[in-house]
């Protein structure tokens, strides 16, 4: 009777807990825009001074060098660079998936700095759209299952030795 009431909770705290999934990502993807936009600036403006000097992208990082701080100028833009054609990436796959299919593409919600910062504001939210009761229904069976498991498996070696007298 515990065992069940443990694993209903499990359940229970897993479907609050996963409900509000659909309701991070979105806040993600915002955020994740709002990165996305800041570097497009960034890349803009490099490729257009680079440009100015009849130079490409490539051209133009390799003449960042002969001093440390050009060197390091250098690094900074390469990772620049990477970093927003990764972020472009993933925010064009999230905004062209339903939130039902962003469930399963956790791996795109995968940049820290943006992920610590939604998770930093982040507020629980009711989850009244289809993707939070299925979000939370897949929570609840996770939730209890795994309680259900762990009850199982603490009590296995007692239940060996009843069935043994």
């Amino acid at each position: 009777m515990i065992g069940k009431a443990l694993a209903l909770a499990g359940g229970m705290v897993g479907a609050v807990a996963c409900s509000q999934y659909p309701e991070f990502s979105q806040q993600y993807i915002q955020r994740l825009a709002g990165q996305v936009d800041a570097l497009s600036i960034i890349v803009a403006d490099f490729d257009r001074s680079a440009g100015a000097s009849g130079l490409t992208r490539v051209a133009a990082l390799d003449q960042l060098q002969g001093t440390p701080f050009l060197a390091a100028r250098h690094v900074d833009m390469k990772n620049a660079f990477a970093r927003f054609d990764r972020l472009s990436n993933n925010l064009t796959f999230l905004r062209l998936a339903t939130p039902l299919e962003r469930i399963v593409m956790r791996h795109r919600l995968a940049d820290p700095d943006t992920f610590n910062a939604t998770w930093a504001d982040f507020r629980p939210a009711l989850p009244l759209t289809v993707a939070g009761a299925v979000a939370g229904g897949a929570g609840f069976i996770g939730g209890w299952g795994a309680v259900a498991l762990i009850l199982s498996l603490l009590l296995w070696p007692f239940r060996w030795r009843k069935a043994a007298h």
